[in-house]
This record gives C-alpha cells, structure tokens and sequence, in this order.
C-alpha cells in the first residue's frame, strides 16, 4: 500500500512521529498509560494483524518478508508499515503483542526484505509514482527511526539481531537523505526530520549540515496561516508534526511559531460536525471528506507545553470526532510520556464568525450549526454544511462556446456581499494574412492568433453570495449574449434524501427544482433551498465539467440569466 493510499486508511496512516531522547523512554506498567492510551494500542493490535496476513512467508519465495498492499503489490512502505506498528504493540504492555517473538520475527523478515528492495544509494521506490525516491525514504525513516527505539526499549528477547538488520537500512537511507532532492515543499521538512530522527540514534555533521541547508529556504506559511500546499488533510499537518521534530532535535524553538500559527489557522477551517475544510487544498487532498486526526499530535504537543485552553479543545474535539484514527499516532504517544498528562481545561473553540482568507482565496462563515466556504479560483466556489447534511458544492456553467464552466479568480467583499465574476469573450475568425498564408494550406502553420477577430460575442457572469438571518443566499446575473443555456447545479453529499425536486429521467442522479423549495435530508439535519428554475433539461452543456457522482439537483434556464436561490 503506498503512502497515498495509506492516507485514505487512518488505521495504517503513515504519520511522522517525533522521538524523545533513548533515555527518557522507560517500559511502563499497563495501568500507568491512561485508559484513551491504552484503546489506541488495541486498536494497533487490529492493523499488526492486518499485516501479519498479508506477508510473504514462504521460506522459498523472492519476496520472503515483503507485505503487500490492496493492490496486492509488494512494496517498502507497507512492509515498513509492520515494523513501524510491531514496534507499538512490542514496547506496550497492554499489546497482545507484547515482547511477542514470533512478531520479533515477521519483523524481522520485513527489514530483510526493506535491504533487499532498497537501491544502492540508499533509496526506496513508492511503486504509484516515485523510483529512487529521497522524499519517500524520508517518509519510511521518520517512522522506523521511532520503531527502532520502541523495539530497543521493549525488552523482547532475541531484538538485537532484528536491530541490527534495520539500522543498516537506515543508515544506508541517511546517505541518501544527506544528498538527494525533493518534489514538493513538505518534502524539504520530510527529509529533515527524517534526518534530525538519524542524528538522535547516530550522530552525524551531515545529517545536520543537510537539514540545515534545507531550513535555509524558511518556513513557507503565508499571512494567512497556511502552508505552500494548501493541504489541509494532509501536508499542512504533516508539516506541523516535522517542524515540531526539527525544531526539538535542533534547538529551534522559533519554527514553533509557524506551526502554532497554522493550528491557530485550522480552528477556523472546522466545519460544526468535525471535519475539516479542504476545498482550496493544491494537492490531492483537494474537496475530499476528511476529519481532524491528523492534528492530534501538534493540538496536544502546544496545549500541554504552552497550557492552551483553545488547543486542549481541539484535542477533546478530534477524540470525540476522529476516536481511534488517532492510533495512527501511537508511536508520539508512546514514546513521550509527557503526552499522557491531563490536557488543561477547555477555552472556547471559535464557533460564530466571518473569516477571510485572502492568500488562499477562501472565506468561512459559521454561526454555531451551520458553516458556508466561498472559494475562489475554483469551478465549486461555495458549499453550505448544516450538521450532517451537506451542499458540498454549487457550480455554475453555460454552453458559452465550450468554456463557460464559471470560475473566479478572486472573491471581492462590497459590503454586506461577496462578489464573483468571470468574463469570457467567444470570437470568430477571419481569413489568414495573404502574405503569411501557407503554401502548403497547413491549418497547423496559421495559428489563429494571427487572424483578424470579428462577431466577438461576450458573457459577463457576476455570482452575490450574502448571508441571510438564517443562512446563505446566491444571486446569478449574466450580461452579454443572450439565450445561451445555463445551468445552476448544487451537488449534495450522498447518502441523503432530496424532496421537492423532479428527477431528470435518463440520468442516475439529477433532479430539477422546478419552482418552489426544495429540501435535503440526511442524519436527522436538513437543507431547505429555492425558489427553483428550470427553463430546460440540458444538464451536460457542452464545456461544463462533468456530473460529480452526487445527487445533484439543476437550476437552468438561459442568459440573460437572473436568479436568486436561498440556502437555510
């Protein structure tokens, strides 16, 4: 299973986990780790198990010690994956796979196979994407680093030859560490913190010097709070917990600011039911349902080192939203028992608000039960979550010449609204200049930027988004040419129940809202919207973006196109 896919099943997330000093690690007694503690080893004991099963132990096979993932390939990352959560279940007494042998074993095997399939630079392969990969070394690294100190402490007989096999994976994966390159901007911090983890175990100038050089190009967060990627799910956290491990391992207290100033962020990209905003993410998290068990670690690291009331919140919040996915974190825990202390008494989550954030094109509005994002430079530029049900996005478009799908590039606040608009001009085209023609009447050697425009038809798209006593409401105006189709189409989460809406026959999950309101149902919540429009059925214009595979309720009708439609 590779590092993406790992990200989509919590139970075996991948998760950078920050190591204190060897010597402050001491085995302890099951009733000394507090009772939440104690549920996450049970739930790592599920996922040893999990990967137990999908080992190869066939004494005879190439491939003895590898495990392999839901695609049923063989590869470092899932083999890693039961050393790194081996390592929690020997070191916990509360494991059923505590001091275990036999799993010493398999893990054993797995480090075999982690030699065998690392290159001889010291790299690994992420088979989905990347080969001879410095950055998806770092990944497994950060995590076998804390795993060799988990089994070191763990007092399971027969571990220093298990050891032995893994340190010489991991000093070879720190040559490649101290020279390779990266991909992304989380990656520089990936490989310093993989380094930094190297340097606790077996001191090395290079390993410093490396992670050094790549601190050089500071810490890439915006104003607003965000990092580079926009990755709200999954690399704004990731980056958090690495900053964390830099700025211990290497006495930087200061890179603590941008991680602080991130969480400080996050408070208000909370949708009410727990999970997170991730709609104006730039990687591949991007729009996805996700919750907030990733942020465990860096809400619990500065609630208990700078007593904030606000973090704490947000840790008792992620318990009650995200529960065990937090096991994905096991190895922080059980490797700082620092971390086991009473959180401090709650403070107040921001919960009713308006907030903008203008390097990331979005604004939140939430009062209490409800929330709306607006997001520019996007063709879902708005959704509306009421509890469990969920107007996970509304889009625009028209079959204005093939590229009238509706994006804006900002989002204006004029007073009491925010403003959308978009532009789009459809020319046609005259004869090519006498002079330039090709002799050979190649279309390909007369680009039509060279000719003469004439019949310039223009559409003008202008969105209003306001906030209503009990909602939201969007009013649509174009101006320009006329009786082009369009379309309003609000997309809703699935696993709902629509009413006062008419299906579109021929289609598997596209109503019309002809008139009046409509509503949307689901876990007890509901949506009401209206008033409706529906001029026409053409629902697939041509230049729009596909149906989402949603219910997906249509507004049609043609330009000039004047509606307003409310959301409560």
């Amino acid at each position: 299973m590779d590092r993406r896919q790992f990200v989509k099943n919590s139970a075996l997330t991948l998760c950078a986990l920050p190591v204190i000093p060897a010597a402050g690690i001491v085995p302890s007694r099951a009733d000394q780790m507090p009772e939440w503690l104690r549920a996450l080893v049970k739930q790592a004991d599920k996922a040893i198990e999990s990967l137990q099963n999908l080992q190869v132990k066939d004494s005879k096979s190439p491939d003895l010690g590898g495990v392999r993932d839901g695609f049923d390939l063989l590869n470092p990352h899932s083999t890693s994956a039961l050393i790194q959560w081996g390592a929690s279940g020997l070191f916990s007494p509360s494991s059923k796979f505590h001091q275990s042998r036999e799993l010493l074993a398999d893990m054993d095997l797995a480090a075999s196979y982690l030699i065998k399939t690392q290159h001889q630079d010291g790299t690994i392969d992420l088979l989905s994407t990347n080969f001879h990969s410095t950055p998806d070394t770092g990944f497994l690294v950060k995590r076998l680093t804390m795993a060799y100190v988990l089994i070191e402490k763990s007092g399971t007989e027969g571990a220093p030859k298990m050891l032995a096999n893994l340190k010489t994976f991991l000093l070879r994966a720190g040559d490649a560490l101290s020279v390779g390159g990266i991909h992304t901007p989380n990656h520089r911090w990936v490989v310093s913190a993989a380094l930094m983890k190297l340097n606790e175990l077996w001191p090395n100038p290079k390993y410093v010097a490396r992670a050094e050089q790549w601190l050089a190009e500071h810490i890439d967060i915006d104003r607003d709070g965000q990092y580079n990627e926009k990755s709200t799910f999954i690399y704004s956290s990731l980056t958090d917990r690495l900053l964390i491990t830099i700025g211990k391992r290497l006495n930087k207290p200061e890179l603590f600011d941008a991680v602080r100033k991130n969480l400080d962020m996050t408070m208000y990209y909370l949708h009410p039911n727990g999970e997170i905003v991730t709609d104006a993410s730039g990687r591949q998290d991007k729009a996805i349902v996700g919750t907030l068990e990733n942020y465990y670690y860096p809400y619990r690291f500065f609630a208990l080192r700078d007593g904030n009331g606000q973090y704490a919140a947000m840790c008792r919040l992620i318990e009650k939203t995200a529960g065990l996915k937090t096991a994905g974190f096991l190895d922080y825990l059980l490797t700082d028992p620092s971390l086991w202390k009473e959180l401090p008494a709650d403070k107040p989550l921001p919960v009713n608000y308006v907030k903008t954030f203008p390097n990331s094109g979005l604004v939140r509005i939430r009062r209490d039960s409800w929330d709306s994002t607006l997001i520019a430079n996007n063709p879902v530029w708005f959704t509306f979550m009421k509890g469990n049900a969920v107007l996970q996005g509304v889009r625009f478009a028209s079959s204005f010449f093939g590229k009238g799908q509706f994006q804006s590039e900002k989002i204006a606040e004029n007073g009491k609204e925010w403003v959308l608009t978009q532009k789009l001009d459809g020319p046609y085209f005259q004869p090519y200049p006498k002079e330039s023609i090709a002799p050979d009447g190649d279309w390909e050697k007369m680009p039509r930027n060279f000719r003469p425009q004439s019949e310039v038809q223009i559409l003008e798209t202008k969105v209003m988004i306001r906030e209503t006593s009990g909602g939201m409401e969007i009013e649509v105006v174009t101006n320009g040419t006329e009786r082009v189709p369009a379309a309003l189409e609000l997309i809703f989460r699935p696993g709902g129940t629509l009413k006062g809406v008419s299906k579109i026959e021929n289609t598997k999950d596209a109503w019309l809202l002809k008139e009046a309101t409509g509503s949307y149902e689901m876990g007890g919540d509901t949506i009401t919207f209206g008033p409706g429009l529906a001029l026409h059925k053409n629902i697939a214009l041509r230049g729009a973006l596909p149906a989402m595979e949603a219910p997906t309720v249509f507004l049609t009708g043609f330009t000039p196109f004047k509606h307003v439609i409310r959301f409560s």
